[in-house]
C-alpha cells in the first residue's frame, strides 16, 4: 500500500506515536501540498493525553516510502518549511 486515495489530493500517510515502548504508526488522513509534502487533516478522535504523535494532526510534513508490517507506505518524517511559516 503506497498510498490510499480519497480524491485527487488526499491520502493516508503513516505517523510514529511517541511513548508507546515499541514503534507504532497511526494511519492518518493528509492532502497533498507539494512533492512528498502533505497537510495531515484533522482527526476526529485526536486526543493528545491519550497518545502522542510525532506530528499532531495539522501539521504540514514531508513524508518518504518506507516498508511497514501492512507494506510500502508513506511515513510522515520530518516538519515541512511550510510548518514553519505557517503554510
Amino acid at each position: 500500500m503506497l498510498e490510499d486515495r480519497v480524491s485527487n489530493t488526499e491520502m493516508t500517510v503513516y505517523v510514529k506515536l511517541l511513548g508507546e515502548g515499541t514503534v507504532v504508526f497511526r494511519p492518518a488522513q493528509a492532502e497533498r501540498v507539494g512533492n512528498d509534502v502533505v497537510k495531515l487533516l484533522p482527526f476526529p478522535d485526536y486526543d493528545s493525553s491519550d497518545e502522542e504523535w510525532e506530528f499532531p494532526p495539522g501539521s504540514t510534513v514531508k513524508c518518504e516510502k518506507r516498508m511497514l508490517s501492512e507494506g510500502e507506505a508513506l511515513v510522515a518524517v520530518a516538519l515541512s518549511d511550510a510548518s514553519i511559516f505557517g503554510k
